[in-house]
């Protein structure tokens, strides 16, 4: 296509086809995706303008994707952004790329928590303003005192990679206040940048230490939920994991032990020191190895321990509460 003229069609087809001789699993998708970056466009938007021709800088950018696709890159590195439930995410090469999985365990963390105040609408507020005024015209004494403000919730996402888990919580329930950490400092920097670039960095600290040892003393044993997505794949699966994963992801976010389990052990002594009597915790682990992890969280001292699917039907999350007495 070197001397064509490339429209997008012809450009999208090309590409298919490439990706198809390099062993790509859904060539058609990554072409749409890898062109529609390229040329800023959305993938409806592609089929809407087949015959648009591309500009020379737009034919460089796409051979250079479709170049590394064909290596085996993820697409996630590739476009450097992924949809994660409610949010978009930056994410970069030396983090974890974030799973649908981790929506279902967001979801249950989110569970865990008292419900979010719901929002006052137009209409209600309207109506309210309407009734304090006939009360004032109809009735005499002081104002009756305001509702006191809610008290936040502590939030500990441990492991947090790129910040989906802290970044949707605190977006999705605004009495949160989150405090993400990490061991690696890409996994921190990137962290920063999406609670920045999602305009949470009121309600979410990022620390760079291992689990929760760099967390402020002062709020140990405050904490009402603790979530982690921890590195959980065991040693048997991480030797057998597809290509696209071992070659691109760090091996810091996946290596989980012998039996996948290494770093809850670490989680769960921390966890029953920094919730509070009630506090529930969240845990992303391989679906071998859930049975034995509510084994060691109710040798912990955690009750209610529940066991969830994921969107494929495979167990995924594990949830506890610590004991109020």
């Amino acid at each position: 296509m070197d001397n064509d003229i490339w429209t997008i069609k012809a450009a999208l087809d090309w590409t298919v086809g490439y990706l198809e001789r390099k062993g790509d699993e859904n060539p058609r998708i990554s072409a749409q995706w890898l062109l529609a970056e390229a040329c800023g466009l959305s993938r409806i938007e592609l089929y809407t303008r087949l015959d648009q021709p591309l500009s020379m800088d737009e034919r460089d950018v796409l051979r250079g994707y479709v170049t590394r696709r064909g290596q085996g890159e993820p697409l996630q590195y590739i476009t450097g952004e992924v949809g994660f439930r409610h949010i978009s995410v930056r994410v970069r090469p030396g983090v974890l790329i974030p799973r649908l999985e981790t929506e279902v365990l967001v979801s249950e963390a989110l569970a865990l928590l008292p419900p979010a105040p719901r929002p006052r609408a137009k209409d209600e507020e309207a109506e309210a303003a309407a009734e304090g005024e006939a009360g004032e015209a109809s009735t005499a004494g002081p104002p009756s005192a305001e509702a006191p403000e809610p008290e936040p919730l502590l939030v500990a996402d441990l492991c947090t990679g790129s910040g989906c888990i802290a970044c949707s919580i605190a977006y999705e329930h605004p009495l949160t206040r989150v405090v993400a950490t990490d061991l690696s400092p890409e996994a921190v920097a990137l962290a920063c940048e999406n609670v920045a670039e999602l305009g949470l960095n009121e309600r979410v600290e990022v620390v760079e230490c291992d689990l929760g040892q760099g967390v402020d003393p002062a709020l140990v044993g405050r904490f009402d939920l603790v979530v982690s997505n921890p590195p959980y794949v065991p040693a048997s699966v991480l030797a057998a994991i597809p290509r696209e994963v071992a070659d691109f992801e760090p091996a810091l976010a996946l290596d989980g032990g012998e039996d996948g389990l290494d770093v809850l052990r670490r989680l769960l002594p921390w966890c029953a020191c920094a919730l509070k009597p009630g506090g529930g915790a969240a845990f992303e682990l391989h679906e071998s190895c859930l049975d034995e992890a509510a084994s060691l969280a109710r040798a912990a001292g955690f009750e209610q321990a529940r066991i969830v699917s994921d969107l494929a039907g495979r167990p995924r999350v594990l949830t506890v509460r610590k004991m109020v007495s």
